[in-house]
């Protein structure tokens, strides 16, 4: 059940940060962050950064726990 919830932390933390970082047109070096054109909208995300938040934010509910 942790997991569960440390996915959608995940996604918020690495969407955040790669618009923040992704925006000033830098790649984030370790983090590839990658652009994606989806229509008439720019996406950045990086999986890196998602793998990493997601394994934090379980290691920290499960410390919680």
């Amino acid at each position: 059940m942790p997991l569960v919830k440390a996915i959608p932390l995940a996604l918020v933390l690495t969407f955040v940060v790669a618009l923040v970082v992704g925006s000033q047109g830098s790649s984030g070096g370790v983090l590839a962050i990658q652009n994606f054109d989806l229509g008439s909208y720019k996406l950045l995300w990086s999986w890196p950064m998602f793998f990493a938040s997601t394994g934090l934010g379980w290691g920290l509910l499960l410390l919680m726990k």
